[in-house]
């Protein structure tokens, strides 16, 4: 009896990894039809994860029956539901412009990817005796996600080290105004990690007297957009 249930374990097992299959795909913007580079791409029932390619193309282990997350800064999050395997295009919605990426960043749920994805840390890893850790499918793609997560956790520290409370402390500026000034003004992480909050204070300062001096015009990031 006990061998009889071990092999239907082993059986159901085998069933549900070959349920799996890859589901290919592109995602482009919507309006503009422009095809979008490292939009970040999960699976929430097997948790497969994966980004999209210079052109927008992306391949995923996924089945039907499962739901896709597609997510990318600056564009509103959308959702597949998987009911067959044919090839899928996805349309992103950009955010409105005048919201600044610091803001449409900042709204995006945080996550641990050391902890909730350790398969990626172990398969971006390069030993020199093995080939296939350098060359094969898998290993590129895991050093793609590590590279996207390393710059997804800088930015989340800019959004920590410059948030809207921080700088709204500084300058007189509030709504739309501020978000405009806070994208314009947005420093890089290799800045925040070497300077010290008096420094910072004097660096949005001078941000906010060339932001005053421009004409009135060209103080929106949307301006800046259609240039």
């Amino acid at each position: 009896m006990k061998k009889y249930i071990a092999v239907v374990l082993i059986l159901l097992a085998f069933k549900a990894n070959a349920q799996y299959d890859v589901l290919k795909g592109v995602v482009r913007e919507v309006n503009s039809r422009e095809k979008l580079s490292d939009v970040f791409i999960k699976d929430i029932n097997n948790k497969s994860i994966t980004l999209t390619d210079k052109n927008g193309r992306f391949t995923i282990s996924t089945a039907t029956g499962h739901t896709l997350i597609f997510s990318s800064p600056g564009y509103v999050s959308d959702t597949l539901y998987v009911i067959n395997m044919q090839p899928k295009t996805v349309e992103l919605k950009s955010m409105p412009i005048s919201l600044g990426e610091a803001t449409v960043r900042s709204s995006r749920i945080a996550f641990d990817p050391r902890t909730e994805y350790p398969d990626v840390y172990r398969k971006a890893k390069i030993y020199p005796l093995s080939p296939s850790t350098i060359f094969s499918r898998e290993s590129r793609n895991a050093r793609k996600l590590k590279r996207y997560f390393a710059h997804e956790e800088e930015e989340r520290y800019i959004d920590d080290k410059y948030s809207k409370l921080y700088v709204s402390g500084i300058v007189p500026l509030k709504g739309v105004e501020l978000e405009d000034f806070m994208a314009m003004s947005r420093p890089s992480y290799a800045f925040l990690k070497k300077t010290n909050g008096a420094d910072l204070v004097l660096y949005v300062n001078d941000q906010y007297k060339k932001f005053k001096a421009m004409p009135p015009s060209q103080r929106s990031s949307r301006s800046l957009s259609a240039q």
